[in-house]
């Protein structure tokens, strides 16, 4: 890999990860336009930290009270299972069981939880799908034109009042839902979870900070799978400039990116990206089928 690919695949990352239109999308376009067919995805994950910089360094606020109320969830559940299984049971007592959701805050972070399941799951049963689909530039044509679809629909969608303590679990369910099936190239995750969220009643600046925040444990548990087959010393080989400045540059991008989408959010302009997306779409499933 080139230099110039670090950096332009960098950016395309950045662009399009919380652009509404796809960066597994575009990554697999610009994969077929290069010729990268490289079976080393590290580069994918790095370019995911870069962007997952960009949130932390947006939502710094949120997350560290995620990670706090997290910690304060399992202390509730471990005294909970204390009290039921010790007290209650082995000690024959009958004291009062102690809440394990006790603040919104928490509330919140179960929220983001329970969410999460149905992405690893779709995930999990889709993983052979999705791997392949990065080789079959059909694919991305086909599920760009479904995310232009999804896009062009908040015209129609109204105004959602809906803040953080009246989300319900199955409001999270859903848009965990949307998020795992965005798995797969060109259906734009941010794009599809900020539908959903809309859909669901989300308040719009609401229905953005829970797409990304939601995120974090997809990257995550995306991470820990790339990497469980990964040694350190195979990492430190393979880790070259053009990996380090493209994720560098897909974080200061990404950050720049999510300013602007909150801007435009506000103003219900998300229709735009979805003719982007259509016409995008169009364009790749007619190259495929004149290159047949």
């Amino acid at each position: 890999m080139t230099l110039f690919q670090g950096i332009f695949m960098g950016i395309i990352q950045g662009l399009t990860e919380f652009l509404p239109v796809s960066s597994s999308g575009h990554l697999a376009i610009s994969r077929y336009i290069f010729g990268l067919h490289f079976d080393n995805i590290l580069f994918e994950v790095l370019l995911h930290i870069g962007t997952l910089i960009a949130i932390i360094a947006i939502f710094y606020k949120d997350v560290f009270s995620m990670v706090l109320n997290g910690i304060k969830l399992i202390k509730n559940l471990l005294f909970y299972l204390y009290t039921k299984l010790i007290i209650n049971f082995l000690l024959n007592k009958k004291e009062e069981l102690p809440k394990i959701i006790v603040t919104n805050e928490e509330r919140f972070v179960m929220l983001i939880i329970i969410g999460s399941i149905p992405t690893a799951i779709i995930g999990l049963l889709l993983e052979k799908i999705i791997i392949v689909s990065f080789d079959m530039i059909l694919v991305p044509g086909i599920c760009l034109m479904i995310t232009g679809g999804l896009l062009s629909y908040t015209r129609k969608i109204k105004f959602g009042f809906k803040k953080e303590k009246d989300i319900s679990y199955f409001d999270a369910i859903t848009i965990g839902v949307f998020q795992g099936l965005a798995a797969l190239p060109g259906i734009s995750r941010s794009g599809s979870t900020i539908v959903a969220g809309l859909i669901k009643g989300l308040d719009r600046e609401l229905a953005v900070k829970f797409s990304f925040l939601m995120s974090l444990p997809a990257v995550f548990g995306a991470m820990l799978l790339q990497f469980k087959d990964i040694s350190v010393n195979s990492i430190s080989g393979i880790i070259t400039l053009p990996h380090i400045i493209g994720t560098v540059i897909s974080a200061i991008v990404g950050y720049i990116c999510i300013k602007f989408l909150l801007k435009l959010i506000r103003r219900n302009k998300l229709y735009y990206f979805g003719y982007y997306c259509l016409i995008l779409g169009t364009i790749v499933i007619i190259t495929y089928f004149i290159n047949i």
